[in-house]
């Protein structure tokens, strides 16, 4: 990802209808909490950048002064961006020098969590005059992605802040903050696009309208996670086939995809089944596309195996393999359904 994609491209309406209301509120920390793909990130960023913009407007930064400019190129001395050193890398966010030394130096790997060591300087920081006399801002994405100590850490500071520091702490899992940093937060949860909204957004992000409307229904109605599954190459025809595939014992896409996100689509297949088994519309594939529904104790005992593999999905022994079992899986409990007509 280039280092200027998500502050040059205008926020989605949503989220623009979000960030006008969170600018006319006062508060020194808010928490944005919601699902993932609902764009807690680029709402947040939106959100600091108009707090440190020279010339801020009610609907944001100006996007043309020495600050928006800052921001863009990642250099502004009043902002503190903590992620795990994962997303700061695929953000094109700097890590600091002592980090991106171990790295190069293959001491270890990058972290995939916000490191105690990062939320110190962030302390440090928030404790520091402001370099160009707008006051400073700390935005925390994926807050969940704090451990116990890197979030006590950052509590000592929420609960007595420095007169000229705020905070946006964007969350995917807010459940797994600690209650003590929620009650020191104002709390966004963010809004769901509607259907025709979402999908003209995609169209004008290069998605036509017929492979919007399939996407979005995959990515759950989530329009920047439809965006990212299109990035990574699925097509409306093989999601469409997925399921039937792996009737037959056919990986499809999933060959070209990361664990996690293959277990992610069969908890899909699965979440589906069982609604159809219930008598519920299903959600991520329309109903001609899915095959008759297994028996439901077959169905919640494949997904309780692909809740434990989720586990495991970033560092799986062997990937290879990995994708061979959940395929065959995956084969073993549709079939299950035809095996057992009389």
């Amino acid at each position: 990802m280039s280092d200027e994609r998500d502050t040059r491209l205008p926020l989605a309406p949503w989220l623009q209808r979000q960030l006008d209301n969170l600018l006319s509120q006062r508060g020194h920390a808010w928490l944005l909490q919601g699902p993932s793909g609902l764009g807690q990130y680029p709402l947040g960023l939106a959100l600091v950048e108009a707090w440190l913009c020279d010339a801020p407007t009610p609907h944001g930064a100006c996007g043309q002064c020495a600050s928006c400019h800052a921001v863009r190129v990642r250099t502004h001395p009043d902002l503190m961006v903590l992620m795990p050193e994962t997303a700061l890398l695929a953000l094109g966010w700097p890590l600091s020098e002592k980090a991106q030394s171990e790295i190069d130096d293959k001491k270890r790997k990058a972290s995939r969590e916000i490191r105690v060591e990062a939320m110190r300087e962030a302390v440090q920081f928030a404790q520091r005059t402001s370099s160009r006399g707008r006051g400073k801002a700390v935005l925390v994405y994926p807050a969940e992605d704090m451990n116990h100590i890197t979030a006590n850490a950052l509590l000592k500071t929420l609960e007595e802040p420095p007169g000229d520091v705020r905070f946006v702490l964007a969350s995917e899992a807010a459940h797994q903050l600690l209650p003590t940093i929620r009650s020191r937060c104002l709390t966004h949860s963010l809004v769901w696009p509607g259907a025709d909204e979402a999908g003209h957004w995609l169209a004008g992000q290069g998605l036509p309208g017929a492979a919007a409307s399939v996407l979005l229904r995959a990515a759950g109605g989530r329009p920047e996670d439809a965006l990212m599954l299109a990035a990574e190459g699925l097509t409306p025809e093989s999601w469409a086939q997925l399921p039937r595939a792996l009737l037959r014992g056919d990986p499809g896409v999933l060959a070209n995809w990361p664990a996690a996100r293959n277990i992610q689509s069969l908890q899909k297949i699965c979440h589906d089944l069982l609604a159809m088994a219930s008598g519920a519309a299903p959600r991520y594939f329309a109903a001609n596309e899915l095959p008759r529904p297994p028996a439901h104790k077959v169905l919640l005992r494949w997904a309780r195996s692909l809740s434990e593999a989720a586990r495991t999905a970033d560092h799986p022994y062997n990937p290879g393999l990995m994708l061979e079992a959940l395929v065959s899986e995956a084969q073993i409990a549709l079939n299950s359904a035809t095996e057992s007509t009389p």
